[in-house]
């Protein structure tokens, strides 16, 4: 006779600025310890960073879009046998003047919660995910996630969380050209002095452009990225055209104009903090909130 497996399968909801993402997981509870796999991922690319940034609003077309997005993801639940959920919208909800108003219908019209986090709560959630297959027993390292609109970064010291800081420097504000030089200085200087003391510091990469890049450039999965291969994949990428980068490289539409200011931000902290390479575990806010809710 077959033992039972004991699992639940739990859906997390990202509303990103570039797109929206919701990761289907399998929790196992095995001796006590749980487990989670991957199951399934549906991306949507609809850009809500674009209206949010400009106008802190969002068009009805676009909030449209939104809840059928929502709707969507109800029936994939109840298909797919979810037992929990969770939604989280990150920098462009967070920048609409009446973010609680969307909310509100979303939950009315689809029966789903959907809260905003903080840049900070974000960062805590997505460093919080076992990464010592990647950086081995490093006490020091910087997790860095860049979104559409915004890059968190988390830095520990001593394997503890030292300092982490939410900054509006994104690839969509970048692609917008709505980022000006103080705040590229603050950053700077944030980066700069939060990490003088930190020896043998490592960098960790998070977020869908910086695992493209990584794929395009051809690394190994177990190795870290080098700086030097990094810029001449960047370049490589900045040289051809938006439909190059669809046909030749099988980007997606919304990932084709983006990966490139995206790239460059993520070039700028390596550059910035003289770091030579950058490991990249391929995790996300949706996996770590897949921790979070199993609690």
């Amino acid at each position: 006779m077959k033992s039972k497996i004991n699992y639940k399968r739990v859906a997390t909801i990202d509303i990103g600025s570039n797109a929206i993402r919701m990761l289907v997981s399998n929790v196992y509870n095995i001796n006590g310890k749980k487990i989670s796999t991957k199951n399934n991922i549906v991306r949507i690319p609809l850009r809500l960073g674009k209206e949010s940034f400009s106008d802190s609003t969002l068009s009805e077309s676009s909030l449209e879009k939104l809840i059928k997005s929502f709707k969507a993801f109800k029936l994939l639940m109840e298909v797919n046998g979810v037992d929990l959920h969770l939604a989280y919208a990150t920098s462009a909800i967070r920048n609409i003047k009446d973010s609680q108003e969307i909310i509100k219908r979303i939950f009315e019209e689809t029966g789903i919660k959907l809260d905003v986090i903080s840049g900070k709560k974000e960062a805590q959630i997505t460093s919080k995910q076992d990464i010592s297959d990647h950086i081995g027993k490093s006490k020091n390292y910087c997790f860095v996630d860049v979104g559409g609109g915004s890059t968190e970064v988390i830095i520990f010291k001593n394997s503890k969380i030292f300092k982490l800081k939410s900054f509006k420097i994104g690839c969509v504000r970048l692609l917008d050209d709505s980022v000006n030089n103080q705040t590229w200085s603050k950053f700077e200087y944030w980066l700069t002095e939060n990490t003088k003391e930190l020896k043998k510091l490592k960098i960790v990469g998070i977020g869908g452009n910086i695992n493209k890049i990584f794929k395009i450039s051809g690394t190994k999965y177990s190795k870290p990225l080098g700086k030097k291969s990094f810029l001449k994949t960047l370049k490589k990428i900045e040289s051809m055209s938006i439909s190059e980068r669809l046909t030749v490289l099988k980007l997606n539409p919304d990932r084709a104009d983006v990966i490139v200011p995206a790239g460059k931000i993520y070039y700028f902290i390596l550059k910035t903090l003289k770091v030579k390479d950058i490991y990249v575990p391929k995790i996300g806010l949706a996996d770590g909130m897949v921790n979070e809710l199993v609690k």
